[in-house]
């Protein structure tokens, strides 16, 4: 039986690329939707060259559509928590600038208090060698981006930046959370 838009909720990460973040979360189970796009800035409608300027304030984000029966936010948290670096200070990897850096942005006050949760749970449990950068902060808007960077692993996995840098997060991902993913 097909679920109501109304029985769906929102989340939305920025995990560095976004190319990289759309991938695991479109296969976990309970994901219905995913989309790339900017949020946090203040540029109404920003282009994807205005956003690597660093200039926008936006980062690249991905937000996702999920059913709470099939999947918890806190279950969402570990994914994100696990799928980047949470302590380098906008930058991912070679991605570098504000456009890149690690944040949740919350669409409720449960969603606050269940991010802010888990990166104590994080800090206190020293799982990392340095602080965790994450900023937790209140969405506002977003803007999808370009039709082209939809899907975009799907759509480009030979392309080089797909196959020596996503591919091999994805399998380790795949591993790491194999009961979470859509049969």
């Amino acid at each position: 039986m097909p679920i109501s838009n109304e029985e769906l909720q929102l989340a939305t990460f920025g995990s560095g690329c976004f190319w990289c973040t759309e991938a695991f979360f479109l296969k976990v189970n309970g994901v219905e939707s995913v989309a790339s796009g900017y949020s946090g800035g203040k540029v109404k409608n920003p282009t994807y060259r205005e956003v690597c300027t660093g200039s926008t304030g936006h980062a690249e984000v991905i937000q996702l559509t999920y059913d709470p029966k099939k999947v918890s936010f806190e279950e969402l948290l570990e994914v994100f928590w696990n799928t980047h670096d949470p302590t380098t200070l906008n930058r991912q990897g070679a991605d570098e600038g504000t456009q890149y850096r690690s944040v949740v942005f919350y669409h409720s006050e449960e969603q606050k208090r269940l991010a802010e949760q888990y990166k104590k749970q994080l800090e206190t449990s020293h799982v990392y060698k340095s602080p965790i950068v994450t900023e937790i902060s209140p969405y506002t808007v977003f803007y999808k981006a370009e039709d082209y960077h939809q899907d975009y692993y799907a759509l480009n996995p030979n392309q080089g930046y797909c196959q020596y840098v996503i591919r091999p997060k994805i399998e380790k991902f795949k591993k790491q959370f194999a009961a979470k993913l859509k049969k």
